[in-house]
């Protein structure tokens, strides 16, 4: 700023009679004359820069603290000293005002005044710098020493600890937001906008996903820059998916426990900052660099066809209960955006990490919104899953569909036009939510998860619930104009065995966790198929690749949206611990070197296969619920369930234990039209499952079903034959071999 302007600012200053700006040298508050506030504006909140009055460059600062006596923004310098601006302007419980000369790259925080009394809910603590809930990037790390906590740890009387105020300056330990400018239109980038019923999710780490890729730069590896690299988009292209799931990637802090440990939060479900891409992941630098490196990602996926989802996590936040640090919210108004219990000094829990976000007020509300609208607009993302989505339904105590959050998303503009998958339970009471949320929502549907593994390990005491699952969930789904694409299918998911270890381990190995094996499910509905781990037992590991090639088929064949984990195609393994969110290690990351391997290297062919049937094939990703009835004379059906004896099933058989089940899909009768308003038709199929440890007999359904057949998958060869395949008359009893899967296309 000119020196005419600066003098022309402070008398601006002056004659709006704001306190004066200052810093902190050696532990003695100075003014700064140079400085200024101005009033500013209340809208937008956060850190905003602009050509404010008299066009002069300078940034806005605005932040919601309802309770609040006094705020002061925080500005520092490359060596760490502080100036303190105090922002008197409140307008709507927004404190905020415009500083001149504060440009992008600029770090900064926030100390909140008011009272100390935890009994009632109010923990304000100057001492502790506080980050912008609404900050674009993050400088820095947390380390949770002592003094970043509000209260005194290491009181005496633990019980009671929480209620002492810790008066130790946290600066030097925390974070900063950086101010970040950035004027991107996106004109120049094209948004796959793949319909839901066409989708393949593939859920993936940035950092676990490209680290040890070889095709990588290594100074790439672990980053935003890494996954848009073309070695990375390749592997995604060749497999076909269609969208990738990315695991958080919101600013997240790692949790006490752990680091105390030697350990890290890997997954990034401890999210403290919702507009920041996670600074971990940039190779580019973290004073606001890391915005233009995930945007250039965005347009790397979207070059190559692929949406970017990403999992979120509004549930709670990493400032856990009320033994917990003090890191941003819990400073600027405890009560304004947690749920507390009656007594008010302790946190309602619903997520099982310590707090939930009071969804219900409208600065919360908006804060969510605000955050998810910046990544559809301004970030370039396709959609979100929102992790425990169940916490955020929540009204005041009970899920309600009818919530506000709920209601807020059916009607925005932006946000109902993009893909939203809901996590539909939390910890708390009434939370599983399976098949409960209202039309434009996806669901993760844990019930398809649980029928797929049981049958495949032999422990489905009938097959009703699984013919439910493989065509769409429509006793879960068809509601409300919802369609069968409301049930994202999966098998595995970051959190669990991975499907390699589905088929190796019976039992968690959890140790490296450091919790003795306590954390992570006991109900894994795995089968370890005859040795527990990894075996030289060729038997059995062949056995195992047969099993992997058995889900993977299924899940690939079945009506819905299925989601991949991100090496589970390769035989990733994580050697048995079913809960691996702090291993940020050769435990989690993708192991490129399995493509070494001709029987690894065989399965990712029949994943990309798979794909590429299922894109080709309309009648495996059908828009509409299948009617079970009569279209044509013939008596011919769109689904038909078979015996392996060739005939129809009949109710009693649905209620039956067996090992093999015929579904039979008619690409005939196929609802809806093409683009252009011409009927759909596609071939037909049989899938014949068969989970038995013998082969069966299996007799081939006849006229109208078909008069011929050809086999297009065999999941018992190791490596598939290419179409076309054998043929067989149909009445002929056929040969199938003991646990696999036959796709059978009527030819």
């Amino acid at each position: 700023m000119s020196s005419a302007a600066e003098q022309e600012a402070v008398a601006g200053e002056r004659a709006g009679g704001e306190a004066r700006p200052a810093v902190v040298i050696d532990g003695v508050r100075r003014p700064v004359p140079g400085v200024p506030v101005w009033p500013g504006a209340p809208m937008p909140l956060g850190a905003r820069f602009l050509v404010g009055p008299e066009g002069v460059a300078g940034t806005n600062f605005a932040l919601w603290a309802g309770g609040a006596e006094a705020v002061e923004l925080c500005l520092f310098d490359d060596r760490g000293k502080e100036s303190r601006v105090r922002l008197t302007e409140l307008t709507h419980e927004i404190w905020h005002g415009f500083v001149p000369g504060v440009m992008p790259g600029q770090r900064y925080g926030y100390r909140v005044h008011g009272r100390w009394d935890p009994w009632t809910g109010a923990r304000w603590n100057p001492a502790k710098l506080l980050l912008d809930p609404y900050a674009r990037a993050v400088d820095g790390d947390f380390t949770l020493p002592a003094e970043v906590y509000g209260h005194v740890r290491d009181w005496p009387e633990q019980h009671v600890a929480d209620t002492v105020r810790d008066d130790r300056d946290s600066a030097p330990y925390v974070p900063k937001g950086v101010v970040v400018h950035d004027d991107d239109d996106w004109s120049d980038d094209h948004r796959p906008r793949t319909p839901w019923a066409d989708s393949v999710i593939y859920e993936v780490h940035v950092r676990g996903f490209t680290k040890l890729h070889p095709g990588i730069p290594e100074e790439l590896r672990g980053t935003y820059a890494g996954l848009a690299h073309p070695a990375a988009v390749e592997h995604l292209v060749r497999l076909g998916v269609t969208a990738v799931e990315l695991l958080p990637v919101h600013q997240f802090a790692h949790e006490d426990h752990l680091l105390r440990r030697g350990l890290r939060n890997y997954w990034g479900y401890n999210s403290i900052g919702y507009f920041a891409p996670h600074a971990g992941y940039a190779a580019s630098g973290t004073t606001g660099r890391q915005v233009g490196e995930f945007k250039r990602m965005v347009r790397a996926l979207h070059a190559a066809g692929i949406e970017v989802i990403l999992d979120v996590v509004y549930n709670h936040t990493a400032e856990a209960g009320e033994y917990g640090p003090t890191l941003s919210l819990k400073g600027i108004d405890n009560r304004g955006y947690y749920r507390l219990q009656p007594d008010a000094r302790r946190y309602a829990d619903y997520t099982g990490c310590g707090n939930t976000l009071h969804v219900v007020q409208p600065h919360v509300l908006r804060l969510i919104t605000d955050s998810l609208r910046y990544w559809v607009t301004e970030m370039g993302v396709d959609g979100f899953r929102f992790d425990l989505a169940a916490a955020l339904a929540r009204s005041m105590h009970d899920v309600d569909m009818l919530s506000p959050f709920l209601a807020v998303i059916a009607q925005d503009p932006v946000l109902r036009r993009v893909k939203l998958i809901a996590e539909p339970w939390d910890v708390g009471s009434g939370g599983y939510q399976v098949g409960a949320f209202p039309p434009l929502w996806t669901e993760w549907n844990d019930r398809y998860r649980g029928a797929v593994r049981d049958f495949w390990r032999g422990a489905l005491p009938d097959v009703r619930d699984l013919g439910y699952r493989l065509s769409g969930s429509s006793d879960l789904y068809a509601w409300g104009g919802r369609r069968p694409y409301a049930s994202v299918n999966f098998v595995t998911a970051h959190d669990g065995f991975t499907l390699r270890d589905l088929v190796s381990y019976e039992r968690k190995h959890n140790e490296a966790n450091g919790e003795g094996n306590r954390d992570g499910t006991d109900d894994n509905r795995s089968w370890n198929c005859g040795a527990e781990g990894e075996t030289d037992d060729e038997g059995i590991r062949a056995l195992r690749r047969r099993q992997l090639r058995n889900l993977l088929t299924t899940l690939l064949l079945s009506t819905g949206v299925p989601m991949l984990v991100a090496g589970d195609e390769l035989g990733r393994t994580q050697r048995g611990n079913n809960n691996a969110y702090c291993q940020d290690d050769d435990t989690s990351w993708v192991d490129w070197g399995l493509l070494e391997d001709p029987g690894w290297r065989a399965l990712c062919e029949l994943t990309s296969r798979l794909i590429g049937l299922r894109h080709r094939h309309p009648v495996l990703r059908r828009r509409a619920f299948f009617s079970g009835r009569a279209h044509s004379a013939d008596g011919l059906r769109d689904l038909a369930w078979f015996t392996s004896r060739g005939t129809e099933m009949t109710e009693g058989d649905w209620y039956a234990p067996a090992a093999t089940l015929g579904m039979y899909l008619s690409g005939r009768d196929i609802p809806g039209r093409d683009e252009r308003g011409a009927p759909i038709v596609d071939d037909s199929f049989l899938a014949v499952l068969h989970a038995g440890g013998d082969p069966v007999s299996f007799v081939l359904p006849g006229p109208p079903w078909a008069e011929r057949y050809q086999v297009v998958v065999d999941t018992s060869l190791e490596e598939q034959a290419g179409t076309p395949g054998v043929t067989h008359s149909a009445g002929t009893a056929i040969t199938v071999p003991e646990r696999s899967v036959l796709l059978l296309r009527v030819a």
